[in-house]
């Protein structure tokens, strides 16, 4: 399909609630998912949200075996995921860097919950219920943001663990966002 910009931090489409998904197998959804797929694949990304390449439906995919951007990261299996709905398993919380294709080149310290379950449906319709943990959850954190109109550094706690990628980790050879 088609490899897309990426919109960044200030623009309002990231600041808006996506719409849920109403029709499952369709061929517009099917295009935009093997767009977000070539967009994330392209730009080595962790995760990828629909309002992310301007389109405002609850539609967010993951996944990865080995991922620049994060090389110390746990594989996390491949998922498209559509009107998710997380729910905290315990109240641990974990707080570690992340960085987002929408705020490139920064990262901050983000607490996260350690574990969840997500549940919602694939594009075809067909339901998804998962409980995970770490790296995994954190993943799922974040781009379940995006369909909220969160972006990363709204949950920052602390701005001195936020910044330039460049700045925070110089001389470390980290892939820019």
């Amino acid at each position: 399909m088609a490899i897309k910009s990426v919109l960044k931090m200030g623009e309002p489409l990231l600041l808006q609630q996506a719409r849920p998904v109403e029709q499952f197998d369709i061929p517009q959804l099917h295009a935009l998912i093997q767009d977000m797929r070539d967009t994330m694949a392209d730009l080595n990304g962790a995760g990828l949200a629909a309002p992310q390449i301007g389109v405002s439906l609850q539609v967010v995919i993951f996944g990865f075996e080995k991922n620049q951007r994060y090389p110390d990261a746990d594989e996390v299996p491949f998922t498209i995921l559509l009107n998710p709905k997380l729910t905290p398993l315990s109240e641990d919380m974990e707080e570690d860097w992340e960085g987002c294709l929408s705020v490139p080149g920064m990262r901050g310290i983000v607490p996260r919950f350690v574990r969840l379950r997500y549940q919602g449906f694939d594009p075809y319709g067909t339901e998804i219920d998962r409980s995970v943990s770490g790296f995994h959850a954190r993943v799922v954190q974040h781009e379940c943001d995006h369909l909220q109109g969160i972006l990363y550094p709204m949950r920052i706690r602390d701005f001195r663990q936020f910044g330039f990628t460049d700045v925070l980790f110089p001389g470390q050879q980290i892939i820019d966002d």
